[in-house]
């Protein structure tokens, strides 16, 4: 008999290939119309050909390795709850101790992360990501507190890692390419579906892999198989870049530059709004992480005498997510610039909002499911709405910086709101998440939606002739 939740999968599958289906003609509608005009365009500069090669070969060399890494993230997804309070018997202010610890080294080493990214190679600090998320899931395999902790000290460096090199990574290749903001917009929107299904098919393989071994520590053995096979594609298929101000330096915390990238950033208000969008949206999002899991327990009438499935729930979000990628897909194949960017992000903080308040004000389990599918399919907007306006509005020289420089109010947010209680302060975090996701919508809109045009403006009249 298939349960409610294996229910739901099934339907949110059946909707997602509709949508894909519908996202193609669009897109495919798009290409016929834009072909003859492109290719004109690029025999009159001599280029008949090459725009479209450089395109593809770049999007096979980041997709790959994005999948692989992401594949490896999502295997942990859905059991960290699990084996820290199920398996291992901690108490749930230890589980947030633990969570804390891990955001808190996220927090701290962000800056650094981004500046030696920059400065060092951003290959380099894929590789290292690799190794230091390898260790991880090796620590988080040992039962004993002190390894748990330096465990999860470790996993807070490798998040910070791969939420800032990767994509830098990225947007640096194609600027080097001088490839298109459409066409950097298109690799990042198939990112992130290639994201939602990677992490559809690792929620129900961690799912069986605990099915087959009984114990919440499968998934997280596969993960490191994935990261290792990550770190030989990367180093066999990518090349290096770098940001500004040379490969080496002396200054090992790079305070000067951190300075200059503050600098930066507090003479900018969009770049301040793009800042406080990324705090207010990923920290709900990392504090969803922690609290979806005993939320839908708390809602569920047949727990625990019957296990939530939680791979499959996990699964279903990550449809979800897909689900706002494609979304995202259509809407800028018609219209993909600056001032749409920052309107679709104002509207997706708007919506996740909606979607926790709306969690909080229900008890009923399928309610919290199918709220909890909605903000995750604003997480699958956000990222390539996220991701392409902090392309365009950030220079390559400070991207990695900048990116991980923001990461820093993200973590401190985390932190203090998972060390407000935990369970007897579950519907205050989520409150508190909905209406920082509120105050950012409405600060987008009244910022970055009102100066996009006078941006891409500016930015046109500084262009030659």
């Amino acid at each position: 008999m298939v349960g409610f939740y294996e229910f739901q999968l099934i339907i949110l599958v059946s909707l997602c290939f509709i949508f894909l289906l519908l996202e193609r003609q669009v897109s495919r509608r798009k290409e016929f119309k834009e072909k003859d005009l492109h290719t004109a365009e690029r025999l009159e500069d001599g280029e008949p050909t090459t725009s479209n090669n450089f395109l593809a070969t770049l999007t096979r060399q980041y997709l790959i390795v994005y999948a692989i890494v992401m594949g490896a993230d999502w295997l942990q997804g859905p059991y960290v709850y699990s084996l820290y309070r199920e398996q291992y018997g901690l108490p749930e202010r230890m589980v947030a101790v633990l969570f804390v610890t891990g955001f808190m080294s996220a927090g701290l080493t962000a800056p650094l992360v981004g500046v030696w990214a920059d400065q060092h190679g951003r290959k380099k600090l894929c590789l290292a990501f690799c190794l230091t998320y390898i260790f991880t899931c090796c620590c988080i395999t040992i039962p004993y507190l002190p390894i748990l902790l330096l465990g999860r000290v470790c996993g807070g460096i490798s998040t910070s890692i791969l939420y800032s090199a990767f994509e830098s990574w990225l947007v640096s290749s194609a600027g080097a390419l001088a490839l298109p903001s459409t066409d950097l917009s298109t690799i990042f929107g198939r990112a992130t579906l290639v994201n939602g299904f990677v992490a559809t098919g690792a929620g129900v393989a961690s799912n069986q892999l605990v099915t087959l071994t009984g114990s919440f520590t499968s998934p997280f053995v596969a993960s490191g198989v994935l990261l290792l096979l990550a770190y030989f594609v990367i180093r066999a298929s990518w090349g290096e870049n770098f940001g500004g101000g040379g490969t080496t330096g002396k200054d090992l915390f790079q305070l000067k530059r951190l300075g200059q990238a503050w600098r930066i950033v507090r003479d900018d208000p969009m770049l301040l709004v793009i800042g406080l969008t990324q705090t207010c949206f990923e920290g709900s999002m990392y504090l969803f992480v922690f609290l979806w899991v005993p939320s839908l327990q708390e809602a569920s009438p047949t727990f625990p005498t019957i296990a939530l499935p939680l791979g499959y729930i996990f699964s279903s979000f990550m449809i979800s997510m897909m689900l706002g990628s494609l979304l995202y897909s259509v809407v800028t194949t018609q219209s993909g610039g600056l001032t749409v960017h920052a309107k679709l992000s104002s509207l997706v903080c708007a919506f996740a909002a909606l979607a926790l308040a709306t969690s909080i004000r229900s008890d009923s389990e399928r309610v919290r499911f199918w709220a909890f599918c909605a903000f995750e399919a604003c997480v699958g907007m956000y990222y390539p709405v996220q991701g392409m306006l902090r392309g365009t509005l950030i220079s390559n020289e400070h991207r990695a910086t900048l990116s991980s420089l923001f990461r820093v109010p993200l973590n401190v947010f985390v932190v203090v709101s998972l060390m407000t209680g935990v369970s007897s302060a579950r519907d205050t975090v989520l409150s508190a998440c909905s209406l920082m996701l509120a105050f950012s919508a409405l600060m987008t809109a009244f910022v970055v939606v009102m100066r996009a045009d006078d941006h891409v403006s500016s930015e046109a009249s500084l262009r030659p002739e």
